[in-house]
């Protein structure tokens, strides 16, 4: 059983991205076309944001909102460790530092509280970040997100959405990429909402911290070869994936909505020893499945479902702390939780297009490790 299988698009939506990427192809028009500005809109107005700008990757949609909001060489941005290194590495390619923050245990996600305990160590080590980036991990948004965006905008400090994980998930209607000053997406294709390539995006509600973007994603370009902003980048969404994009977002929900099935199926299924870290509802878009089970170690739980011949992932197997980067504050905060985090979960299969006997065959092999 794979982890995942993108050659399973429906065909109804393989013969939509057909046409519509034939009809680019045929317009000649590749770079910052209709296509883009129309996914765009749409992109904006599905997240109820005020609006949105294509850019290459996730990644770089990380990288230009720190830049959009004004950090740069040796500012400081607070993340979480575990969670693929992706804002670290992009604090990294404008000179800024990451300070981590520890997670909650029950959800492996940012709190407020763990998020006090560092910026006041930072604090008595004469360190002020300027940003935070919370990553709703797993496809959870963020449980503590409203709390967290509060204390944010008390003390003065950005806040950035890293939505790679959960776009579609919500919170009493107000959706993922609408809590903080700016958000960002990933369309990796392994994503929810994934191209056939790679892609990203930046929303925010702020017109400035938007067309601050929108400059920075092509050097920093006010109109052509005129530069008004500094460390701008080349990094645009082509026409090709934001026609993919536009083609798959339409079915973004129903295809949400099946991932929360499957997940509630794996929870009724598990026994006691088998631990999730999200929860069925609205706030929750299914991206991943990890699990943790007592008495198993990770090498041994992989094997366990390996012999049954489903196929696992480790999100995340190594810590930002503990990555062969330079990093001032590598030590300056404690991080038993994501050290746990990374060293004990596994990850199961979850996508839309599972069939029933594979989700079956998983449910079975819950029942086992719970039995």
């Amino acid at each position: 059983m794979p982890f995942n299988d993108l050659s399973r698009t429906s065909a109804e939506a393989k013969e939509q991205i057909t046409k519509r990427v034939n009809d680019v192809i045929i317009s000649g028009n590749y770079i910052l076309g209709p296509e883009v500005k129309s996914f765009e809109d749409e992109l904006a107005s599905y997240i109820n944001c005020g609006g949105s700008v294509g850019v290459a990757t996730g990644t770089d949609a990380i990288t230009l909102s720190l830049l959009a909001v004004g950090l740069g060489p040796k500012d400081v941005v607070v993340t979480m460790a575990n969670a693929g290194a992706y804002t670290t590495v992009a604090a990294a390619s404008i000179g800024a530092e990451p300070l981590f923050v520890d997670v909650s245990e029950h959800s492996f996600q940012m709190t407020l509280a763990q998020l006090r305990v560092s910026i006041e160590i930072a604090a008595a080590n004469g360190v002020r970040p300027k940003a935070i980036v919370v990553t709703h991990l797993f496809g959870q948004l963020n449980p503590e997100i409203d709390q967290i965006a509060d204390f944010a905008k008390s003390k003065g400090i950005f806040l950035i959405e890293d939505c790679a994980q959960a776009i579609g998930a919500k919170k009493d209607s107000k959706m993922a990429g609408s809590f903080g000053d700016l958000a960002t997406f990933s369309f990796f294709p392994t994503k929810n909402l994934g191209a056939n390539g790679d892609g990203g995006a930046v929303a925010s509600n702020d017109p400035i911290m938007i067309e601050r973007v929108r400059k920075l994603r092509q050097y920093g370009w006010g109109s052509k070869y005129s530069i008004e902003l500094p460390f701008g980048r080349n990094s645009r969404l082509d026409e090709v994936q934001a026609a993919i994009l536009r083609v798959k977002l339409p079915y973004l929900s129903e295809w949400n909505n099946t991932r929360r099935e499957i997940f509630r199926r794996y929870s009724i299924a598990a026994g006691k020893q088998v631990k999730f870290y999200s929860q069925v509802s609205e706030s929750f878009v299914a991206h991943l499945c990890p699990i943790t089970v007592e008495g198993y170690k990770q090498s041994e739980l992989l094997e366990f479902f390996t012999v049954r011949g489903i196929s696992t992932s480790v999100h995340f197997p190594i810590p930002d702390h503990k990555q062969q980067i330079n990093l001032e504050f590598r030590n300056l905060v404690e991080l038993p939780v994501t050290e746990y985090a990374c060293s004990n979960l596994v990850t199961i299969p979850i996508f839309p297009e599972m069939t029933e006997s594979e989700i079956r065959a998983v449910c079975k092999a819950l029942e086992e490790l719970g039995a």
